[in-house]
């Protein structure tokens, strides 16, 4: 079954950090998809850019309204993601449990349609 895992944290612009403390962050994201490809787990994922880059749509009557930022501002945001294939929710927490994030990772089933 697959689940996703969203990845909150506090909204950081990368981009911007010291080189040492992206690099950090990115080297434990590696650690984590080491072990995953270890134990035949199959998965994708991505980092997002900060909130403010984000464009919202949003349906208001018979038009969309097209408007810069989030749909939310938040002290968290979604920071990245994780796509994993594994046999059931007990597995998808296992391995949530080994994800390095910032404050909280939602983990939800995917609905194959």
């Amino acid at each position: 079954m697959k689940y996703m895992l969203l990845l909150f944290e506090p909204d950081t612009d990368w981009t911007a950090v010291e080189p040492e403390k992206a690099e950090a962050a990115l080297a434990e994201h590696g650690v984590f998809c080491a072990w995953m490809r270890e134990r035949g787990i199959p998965y994708s994922g991505e980092p997002l850019r900060e909130s403010a880059t984000a464009t919202t749509l949003r349906r208001v009557a018979d038009d969309l309204v097209v408007t810069d930022g989030p749909f939310a501002e938040l002290k968290e945001n979604l920071g990245g993601f994780y796509i994993i294939d594994v046999k059931d929710l007990d597995e998808a927490i296992e391995v949530a449990k080994r994800c390095p994030t910032g404050t909280a990772t939602e983990i939800r089933p995917i609905w194959e349609v």
